[in-house]
């Protein structure tokens, strides 16, 4: 059974249909979250979304957020549903690049515009909380994931190096990437990208 947290008219309803075009046996567990545009809602506490928004899914003793990962859970839990070329499909490229390209540039263009035609900036994700997500959860773990390194090490690990001045003094940030730094395949990867750089420059 899968377990929906859904808030009416949000991006957790999108989640019924798709849970519907699984066609998997689910239920709905309604929690009030906070509404920028109105300004007003207190978080449930029973949401065990990490951020106390939605959409959210448990199965099967994980939990899955975020409207992307949750289409993308499904799809490879449920391949049988035909909702999303599975691996080794060439298909699967395409399929994986618009589902980032949704989240990286359709809303955020979607909400500046909405935000610009209200006459006011919408606070999506504030700079506070990533902060406190990401302290968080490295103060308790090794890697984003857990004890184990992952992809997503490289994603949110880069992003960090990139742009470490724009984050602020942090020990378990700085531990963080100290460990990223001593893997070999990024001690080799600099030297390349360095090297790289070098023949272009001459």
């Amino acid at each position: 059974m899968i377990t929906l947290y859904h808030c009416p008219r949000s991006r957790s309803s999108r989640m019924i249909w798709m849970l519907e075009e699984v066609g998997a046996p689910y239920a709905i567990e309604p929690v009030s979250i906070f509404r920028p545009i109105e300004g007003a809602g207190d978080p449930d506490v029973r949401n065990p979304h990490p951020d106390k928004r939605v959409p959210a899914i448990e199965h099967n003793g994980a939990l899955v957020a975020e409207s992307v990962a949750i289409v993308l859970y499904l799809t490879e839990t449920f391949p049988n549903a035909g909702l999303g070329p599975v691996v080794g499909d060439p298909r699967r490229g395409d399929y994986l690049t618009w589902c980032v390209w949704y989240a990286a540039e359709m809303e955020p263009a979607m909400f500046a515009k909405f935000g610009d035609e209200l006459g006011q900036p919408l606070k999506r994700r504030s700079y506070e909380q990533v902060v406190a997500r990401l302290e968080n959860t490295l103060a308790k773990q090794a890697y984003i994931l857990g004890d184990q390194f992952s992809a997503f090490d490289i994603l949110v690990g880069s992003a960090l190096q990139w742009a470490r001045a724009v984050f602020p003094e942090s020990p378990i940030l700085d531990a963080y990437l100290e460990r990223l730094s001593a893997r070999p395949a990024l001690v080799r990867a600099n030297a390349l990208d360095e090297a790289k750089g070098l023949q272009m420059a001459g």
